[in-house]
């Protein structure tokens, strides 16, 4: 069987003064309040929610 690749993202910065799909964004990907980590699934879906709010995340390769 082939495993889903995985990948840890954390916020880094604040959805504060951010725009409302931004902050719906973060709040889709699981994250609401900086430093919370997350693991998710690579999909398509989710790298595009990641490309939104890229300047508020910092993404790495779940081990």
């Amino acid at each position: 069987m082939s495993e889903q690749k995985t990948i840890k993202v954390t916020q880094i910065g604040s959805p504060i003064s951010r725009r409302y799909d931004q902050r719906q964004t973060l709040v889709g990907l699981g994250l609401n309040k900086r430093h919370r980590s997350k693991v998710l699934k690579d999909t398509p879906e989710v790298r595009g929610m990641i490309n939104k709010v890229q300047h508020l995340l910092r993404v790495e390769d779940a081990k």
